[in-house]
């Protein structure tokens, strides 16, 4: 007996329902999606763990309030203006040039009030910023 192998069809997968089933799923998941916009956010700025506050001749401390009110190592400034913040500012910088500004703001003031002070900073010369922070521990108070 002679058996004859005939010849073997491959079997084929067919995958255009299988697409079909996938375009079905994204056409479902990009009608059911909703995209929402937040117009607000609330923030709370952040705290870090920090040494007892520190007095050096080349430190300006710039305290910035609540409602955007200005005081230059503790002497309040007549306007919120920018160049009279810089007059302030390089006024009270005994270390010349390498004084570094010390930027303390209430968690809930303006940010604009911030950048004024950024600003104010830049027109006095004063290149060297940084930003003060409660502890953490005194942040519950």
């Amino acid at each position: 007996m002679q058996f004859r192998h005939g010849a073997r069809d491959e079997p084929e997968i067919n995958l255009i329902p299988f697409i079909d089933v996938l375009l079905v799923i994204l056409i479902f998941l990009m009608l059911s999606t909703t995209y929402s916009k937040f117009t607000e956010m609330q923030l709370r700025l952040p705290t870090a763990d920090v040494d007892a506050q520190r007095d050096y001749p080349k430190e300006v401390i710039v305290t910035v309030s609540a409602d955007g009110r200005y005081t230059v190592n503790k002497a309040a400034v007549a306007d919120r203006n920018v160049n009279t913040v810089a007059a302030a500012l390089g006024a009270a910088a005994t270390g010349g040039k390498e004084s570094v500004v010390i930027i303390s703001a209430d968690a809930s003031s303006p940010h604009q009030a911030v950048v004024t002070v950024m600003e104010a900073a830049r027109r006095a010369g004063l290149m060297q910023i940084t930003f003060a922070a409660q502890s953490t521990a005194q942040a519950g108070h």
